[in-house]
């Protein structure tokens, strides 16, 4: 059994028209909603072996504020190009080259593929993650090579809005 925690970036700014999507920042939302959502990840006892991130600056910053929550070195974690607005297709290839030694993984990225992929892989019906949402799985599997469509089972989805 895998455990895997999909993260959409966190809240962007549009503020700055000069800059391309890929080098959007944080708003002022993101900036808070992330170490929010770090810390809830924290009180679940969230502690993955590895990050992968779309390196889109929203998305990165978004990463390195909850591994900082979650005592994971950011200076780790694995940035993946393919992620930045990746298909369901393409973000299932990216955990499937996953080390067979980690056992917790988290995603950062964005949707629409975000999204499509939870619901191809845990057979589920959510409708959209929103900003700084989380998605919580169990892969039945013992190799990540081996995830598959429906091989998961969800365990938790929460997002900054979800009342705590």
């Amino acid at each position: 059994m895998k455990k895997l925690y999909v993260v959409r970036h966190a809240k962007s700014s549009w503020d700055f028209p000069g800059l391309t999507d890929f080098q959007r920042p944080l708003n002022q939302r993101g900036e808070k909603d992330a170490p929010r959502m770090g810390k809830r990840l924290q009180n679940e006892k969230v502690n993955p072996g590895l990050i992968c991130s779309s390196p889109a600056v929203r998305a990165l910053s978004t990463a390195k504020v909850i591994a900082g929550a979650l005592g994971y070195p950011a200076g780790t974690i694995q940035e993946e190009r393919t992620l930045y607005h990746a298909s369901e297709e393409t973000i299932l290839e990216v955990i499937q080259r996953f080390r067979a030694d980690v056992q917790e993984a988290m995603i950062v990225g964005h949707n629409p593929g975000l999204t499509d992929f939870v619901n191809a892989l845990l057979d589920e019906d959510i409708s959209n993650i929103p900003t700084t949402g989380v998605v919580a799985c169990i892969l039945q599997v013992d190799a990540w090579a081996d995830a598959a469509w429906g091989c998961g089972k969800l365990l938790f989805f929460d997002y900054p809005k979800k009342g705590h």
